[in-house]
């Protein structure tokens, strides 16, 4: 299928050829008859795309923040490859989607094959939409009108928050899209409507649609406009929707606000407040959250989790409902301001001319025979001659797979032969960057590869347990990112079809494969027990980052932390005999990152670690001290080790070095067939067990078996 993108490095809008999306629980799959371009918000981004790498800082200062402290951390040059790795990942266009639906995911009520629909979907062909961002379109409506229900809710977002009444005098400032429907809502709504724009062709629209607008240039007198419409009284209320990054736009709705006015921000503008403007007339300011409540709530959105109506009235689903409702019933007209609609091949007609301030809207038209294939390929993959296949299949294509993963796999001269992600985009893209043959958004089909002879799975964690289960089943060899599972049922099951199939599970704890720790290693010798103490300052997550959602990322113990006891097997050369955690608080919760984990090995060595989210990230992320028969070794951030009573041995520095080129190229040799085991599976399962008997010790407040 074909979706537009904007590559932010280069600032090119493409048309990409893609895999179609396959539904998911809880979605819905779409194709897709028209979009509407959102001239405001998609000016910003490709703006910003071509934008030199110092614009984009300055329009970022709180990501500059964030690169120096990672630079101080890991140093300049991971931190550079990081950067660069991120902005090469496409950003897909497009948020008002209308289409019919082809396939209803499992869970999902109310929606049935064959529905027209309105969601935020993107500029592509086929779509897979969760529920709660989609809405079915009145029979009276026709889909070019319902292109404008994302928009419009968003504007009745920013009303709702501004609670006008009926005669209530409302300021809408800026009269782009967003504004000339805020504005067509608030009339609708029995307010009388006042509006300012630079653009005249755009104030000439509003005053048709029956907005008092005014054109505003530096000698205009926006306070006095309305000071003398309102007869001296001020506005009741005030919405902006302008996108400007002065800061006399808050400065002027202040001051054209009566007293106890309302002023409600939708827009992006300059918020260096006056506290006196605000303070005399004890005016209340709001920013409004896109289409409503259930924005960026993952419970919402991505698990279809309703707030109950009697107590949130109006969610952004909801939201989007009252806007198809209102142009059903003709209560606002948007035909007037469609300035153009172009076939989807013809997509740069619109997007060459952004900078034409003067449209309102622009359609996109898609074909009712857009084909439908999960799977594209882009060359003829390489045949191993070795009697074992030795092609390599990746199911995920986000952050670190571009990062670390891919980058790893291609030193070590991997045969990369397919590479999959539910939307399909990132894939691609993948596949194009490091030249893998083929591309998918189905999973199902690289375990149905004959040639693909090992899976490397980099999804959420969620998904490792059963993905795992159905390659192992497919007789494929599996590399799974840790976690290996999120439950001591999950690793079981595991465990079994390990033992019925035959292959091999391999999860990756890549830090064993650091020079440090091999040195380390390679220094202790077969000593006698050892005192090991680890501390990752692994740094702040917000609570409600899937990271930190047990059902999906597991938390950061089971999550992360498996990273540091796995090292502590390798180095002590024992299995975990029993774990306890504690954490910090007077009640801590279950996926708690601030906790400190003692653990015994069955050799009668001892092991500390603390995983903590309170320290500077300017600080080092990770550091490790040993303890054995008088000697001591300290090693900080896998840049230097440093030991102490060693014969021979003193100190080891590297780039940061956490291991994972050496752990791919062993694997890389090993589905070859020159490389033995890399991890035992037994030491595999008592990592992975420990981390999840750890929180079961926070649980109850003691030891735990492992």
């Amino acid at each position: 299928m074909r979706q537009i993108i904007q590559n932010l490095k280069t600032g090119q809008t493409i048309l990409e050829d893609v895999p179609a999306p396959v539904v998911q629980p809880g979605s819905v799959l779409i194709r897709t008859t028209k979009t509407l371009v959102s001239l405001g918000t998609e000016r910003m981004l490709v703006e910003f795309g071509k934008a030199n790498l110092i614009a984009k800082a300055r329009q970022q200062p709180e990501k500059v923040a964030m690169v120096l402290d990672k630079i101080k951390s890991e140093g300049l040059v991971p931190t550079l490859e990081a950067v660069f790795s991120k902005l090469n990942l496409p950003l897909p266009l497009g948020y008002c989607n209308v289409g019919e639906v082809v396939e209803v995911g499992d869970g999902v009520q109310g929606i049935v094959k064959g529905d027209r629909v309105a969601s935020n979907g993107p500029h592509a062909e086929f779509v897979c939409v969760p529920e709660n961002l989609v809405a079915k379109i009145p029979d009276g409506v026709t889909d070019s009108e319902a292109t404008f229900t994302v928009i419009g809710a968003i504007g009745l977002q920013g009303i709702r928050l501004l609670n006008p009444t009926l005669g209530e005098s409302i300021v809408v400032m800026g009269l782009g899209l967003i504004g000339l429907l805020t504005a067509d809502l608030l009339i609708a709504n029995g307010c009388q409507v006042i509006g300012f724009d630079f653009d005249k062709s755009k104030v000439e629209i509003a005053k048709a649609r029956g907005i008092e607008a005014v054109t505003l240039s530096k000698q205009s007198d926006p306070i006095g406009i309305v000071q003398d419409i309102t007869h001296g009284n001020g506005a009741d209320g005030v919405i902006i929707t302008a996108s400007n990054s002065t800061n006399e736009i808050i400065s002027q709705a202040a001051q054209m606000s009566r007293k106890r006015g309302r002023i409600i921000l939708v827009g992006v503008i300059g918020l260096n407040l006056s506290r006196s403007e605000f303070y005399e007339k004890e005016l209340t300011f709001q920013v409004s959250c896109s289409y409503g409540p259930g924005r960026y709530d993952p419970n919402y959105e991505n698990k279809g989790i309703d707030y109950p109506l009697p107590f949130v009235r109006w969610t952004e689903k909801r939201n989007f409902e009252a806007v198809l409702k209102a142009l059903a019933q003709k209560s606002i007209d948007v035909v007037p301001m469609i300035s153009k609609e172009v076939g989807v091949k013809d997509f740069s007609e619109i997007y060459a001319n952004m900078a034409d301030k003067s449209s309102i809207a622009s359609l996109i038209k898609f074909d009712s025979d857009s084909k439908y294939d999960t799977t594209i390929t882009l060359r003829k993959p390489e045949m191993s001659k070795r009697e074992v296949a030795s092609g390599l299949g990746i199911i995920g294509a986000g952050n670190f797979t571009n990062a670390t993963v891919l980058p790893s796999l291609k030193k070590a001269k991997a045969n990369l032969m397919s590479i999959s992600s539910a939307g399909g985009l990132n894939a691609k893209i993948l596949a194009k960057k490091f030249g893998i043959a083929s591309v998918t958004s189905s999973y199902h089909d690289i375990l149905a590869n004959s040639d693909i002879g090992l899976v490397v799975i980099t999804t959420r964690h969620n998904l490792h347990s059963k993905m795992t289960i159905d390659a192992l089943k497919a007789r494929k060899h599996v590399f799974v990112e840790k976690p290996l599972a999120l439950t001591e049922a999950e690793l079981g099951s595991i465990k079994k079809e390990v033992a019925l199939s035959g292959m091999s599970v391999t999860v990756g704890f890549n830090r064993r494969f650091s020079p440090h720790m091999t040195t380390i290693k390679k220094a202790l010798g077969e000593s006698a027990t050892i005192n090991i103490t680890a501390t990752m300052n692994a740094g702040f997550i917000p609570s409600d980052s899937w990271v930190q959602d047990l059902s999906v990322g597991g938390g950061r113990i089971i999550g992360e932390a498996c990273h540091l006891i796995d090292c502590l097997i390798f180095l002590t050369g024992s299995t975990v005999k029993s774990v306890c955690m504690n954490a910090l608080g007077e009640s801590p919760s279950a996926n708690s990152d601030n906790a400190s984990i003692l653990l015994k090995f069955e050799n009668g060595s001892n092991g500390v670690i603390n995983y903590f989210s309170n320290g500077s990230k300017s600080y080092s992320k990770e550091r490790f001290e040993i303890y054995s028969q008088g000697k001591t070794i300290i090693s900080d951030n896998f840049r230097e080790t440093k030991a102490f009573g060693f014969k021979g041995f003193k100190k080891l520095k590297t780039v940061l070095d956490k291991g994972h080129n050496a752990q791919f190229t062993k694997l890389v040799n090993f589905i070859g067939g020159g490389e033995t085991e890399m991890i035992p599976f037994s030491e595999i399962e008592n990592a992975s067990l420990a981390s999840i008997k750890a929180l079961e010790s926070l649980k109850k407040g003691s030891w735990m078996n492992v």
